[in-house]
């Protein structure tokens, strides 16, 4: 199903309320002024893809029936369709400017379980894979929006999850059933919940037969009973909660998740105890996932070099000038993007046919994504001016005031042939991109960049490489590790 969003809007609008933000009780994500950004960012994305400019972006054709259905529903079967979920991330922070994680961590986890529930089934003689054919049958047929659930609230890090003094610091299930399973515990700094209508949950980790009741998997609807949603975002709440320009339409959300034994159906359940697996989730979506993110933090940095060009402007100087500055910033935008392309196409399919990245050269992505995208957010900020950086620029509010706004707007104006009002919009932009609510997770969004660190250097040959360079060399000798040696 293509999707307007008009029709993606209704659906959010008829689901049980259970988000709250400052303790009170979201009725209407669609209208709440800290939600409704990020509903309008994802619908953005169902505006795209009833463009005939963009429809390609958006829409594809089902591996599974041949009808046209939503991208971020699709199994992604060949280099080509993994590149174009890049392809649609990279278009999405465009036209938003921020993260909309309805059209991704989902996308992702749906493709992974099909991969490992294949596998679980071919040892165990489980039913998931049939499970989630059915599931993503449904999920094609309405085009919903699926969120993903990884991180756990964790606890003291030194612990396993079944030794923490509150087993609830990871999701568990806490009881087998016939019909399903029911599950406790905490997920948490979960992207674009809000927004969604329906949540992917997998394992948090790697886990051993001691941890089994933390391996997972499974997808439920956002309302569903024993669902506590506590929208988390509020760095730049001061910003993102008033009127006018001081944000843009656009925004993200993030939240914890606290279940409080919820039941989950067997036909909606695709992992439990299978605790041998866990990890090999957590292998096939970090590759994936951190490829393709590469394309996010891409695409909010075309928009920064856009609000650069806009501010040197608007300060009345040339783009010239910051020439060196612009070229930074594409090349780091490029850096990202193409890392992440060149892990999709180092990467094989699965024998089930879906596309899994290559695992060294994605986590090599996740560190370039935790440093290039700060370096050009500096970079947004010197061309943007003080006006950008310091947070001294008066509010929307001053700037409209009936007595204060003409005096704010006379000394606001600078470039001869750009307003005081296109000024103050373009700096507030630049300020949300670097500083404010249109930030998104670059250091620590899907895990973080030691974890990638420890994957790399896991994947590197060292003795390998060694040994190349001894026959270079022309060394015969055995150069060993040493031991520990006193001094």
């Amino acid at each position: 199903m293509i999707r307007t969003r008009e029709e993606y809007i209704k659906s959010l609008k008829s689901m049980r309320p259970n988000v709250y933000k400052f303790g009170e009780l979201i009725e209407d994500v669609t209208t709440h002024p800290a939600t409704c950004k990020a509903v309008e960012s994802h619908a953005r994305g169902f505006d795209g893809a009833n463009d005939p400019a963009e429809k390609e972006i958006f829409v594809t054709t089902s591996s599974l029936t041949g009808k046209e259905i939503m991208r971020h529903t699709s199994l992604m079967l060949s280099l080509e369709d993994i590149m174009n979920n890049s392809r649609l991330k990279r278009t999405m922070y465009r036209k938003c400017g921020t993260c909309t994680g309805g059209f991704c961590v989902g996308w992702n986890a749906q493709n992974v379980m099909w991969a490992v529930t294949a596998d679980m089934d071919e040892e165990y003689g489980t039913e998931y894979h049939q499970r989630l054919k059915q599931w993503l049958l449904a999920a094609e047929d309405s085009g919903i929006l699926v969120a993903g659930a990884l991180t756990d609230a964790k606890g003291d890090r030194c612990m396993k999850p079944s030794d923490q003094p509150d087993p609830d610091s990871n999701l568990h299930i806490v009881e087998y059933r016939d019909d399903g399973i029911v599950i406790t515990g905490c997920k948490a700094m979960i992207c674009g919940v809000a927004a969604s209508e329906e949540i992917f949950l997998l394992p948090g980790s790697g886990y051993k037969e001691t941890d089994k009741d933390y391996a997972l998997s499974c997808v439920l609807p956002k309302d569903i009973e024993g669902l506590t949603i506590i929208e988390t975002r509020h760095a730049s709440d001061c910003r993102d909660l008033e009127e006018g320009f001081d944000a843009p339409a656009t925004g993200v959300t993030q939240a914890y998740l606290v279940f409080d034994h919820v039941f989950v159906p067997k036909a909606r359940v695709f992992m439990a105890g299978e605790f041998k697996y866990s990890g090999k989730v957590i292998e096939y979506f970090t590759a994936n996932y951190r490829a393709c993110i590469g394309a996010c933090v891409a695409g909010q940095g075309d928009v920064m070099i856009g609000a650069g060009v806009l501010m040197a402007r608007a300060n009345g100087l040339a783009v010239k000038p910051f020439k060196d500055k612009m070229i930074t910033m594409s090349v780091n935008n490029e850096t990202t993007y193409a890392v992440g392309i060149g892990a999709m196409a180092l990467g094989k399919p699965h024998r089930t046919g879906v596309w899994l990245s290559n695992n060294k050269v994605a986590h090599v992505n996740k560190i370039h994504v935790a440093s290039l995208p700060y370096e050009t957010k500096r970079l947004c900020q010197e061309i943007g001016g003080g006006i950008v950086e310091t947070g001294c620029f008066p509010s929307y509010r001053d700037f409209t005031d009936p007595k204060l706004g003409p005096v704010i707007q006379r000394y606001v104006k600078a470039g001869r042939e750009v307003s005081a009002e296109t000024r103050a919009r373009a700096a507030r932009l630049s300020e949300w991109l670097t500083l404010g609510g249109g930030v998104p997770g670059c250091m620590h969004g899907g895990g973080s960049p030691d974890g990638a660190r420890m994957v790399v250097h896991a994947n590197t040959p060292y003795e390998e490489f060694a040994a190349y360079a001894k026959i270079i060399a022309g060394i015969t000798e055995d150069v060993k590790e040493p031991g520990n040696v006193k001094r």
